[in-house]
């Protein structure tokens, strides 16, 4: 009998804040959120795509001064993050048919959302991310890398199909969009408990001239 794969808000409304617990301190994440908050405008707007519990990403940049909104698809993580990080906004939303306001952001930041999606979502949600940077903006992901697609895998307890984007079709994808690369490295992370095994992440930090 073949186990259902979960989807991502099936998968994330289960986990709740499990999450945080093994994820919520990844040094080069936090090392991330310095790097933008350091060249943000005062008041700068910034979105948090995949913003789950809404830390650290929502908190560090709303403790900050900054105008944070936070998507996620798990209506769990949405109402977690409403009571752990009230000076941020959080909406239940999809990145793949989010619409923002007019004017874009000064930053957005995606760390880890578009792993339960195919490889197209995964493009597709890059050139999206990409268009709501404003002139002068900056966009900083993570993600763990590889050219996959449709793999089945058991992660944190649960089934799961998982896709990715190898370093250099990210970094392609985002060139394309009119972005500038500033910055992009891998490192590799260790959970903070049994649940997950170690993984390979990648950071990049891009820039839309102005």
């Amino acid at each position: 009998m073949t186990t259902r794969r979960k989807s991502a808000a099936e998968l994330f409304d289960a986990l709740g804040e499990r999450y945080e617990d093994l994820f919520g301190r990844v040094p080069d994440q936090l090392a991330a959120l310095d790097w933008l908050a350091d060249r943000l405008p005062a008041g700068a707007r910034v979105l948090d795509v995949g913003s789950g519990t809404g830390r650290p990403t929502a908190q560090a940049l709303t403790d900050a001064g900054y105008a944070v909104t936070g998507i996620d698809v798990s209506a769990a993580m949405v109402e977690a993050a409403r009571t752990l990080v009230p000076g941020a906004r959080f909406e239940q939303a999809d990145v793949r048919t989010y619409v923002p306001e007019a004017g874009g952001f000064d930053g957005v930041c995606s760390f880890f959302p578009l792993l339960v999606m195919d490889q197209p979502e995964i493009e597709a949600a890059l050139d999206r991310m990409a268009s709501w940077v404003a002139p002068g903006g900056y966009l900083v992901l993570a993600t763990v890398p590889g050219d996959i697609r449709g793999l089945d895998i058991e992660w944190m307890g649960h089934p799961v199909t998982v896709s990715s984007l190898s370093v250099e079709q990210h970094l392609a994808r985002l060139s394309g969009a009119g972005l500038e690369v500033l910055h992009h490295h891998t490192s590799s992370f260790v959970p903070a408990g049994p649940l997950a095994g170690p993984e390979e992440h990648f950071f990049c930090y891009a820039r839309r001239p102005v």
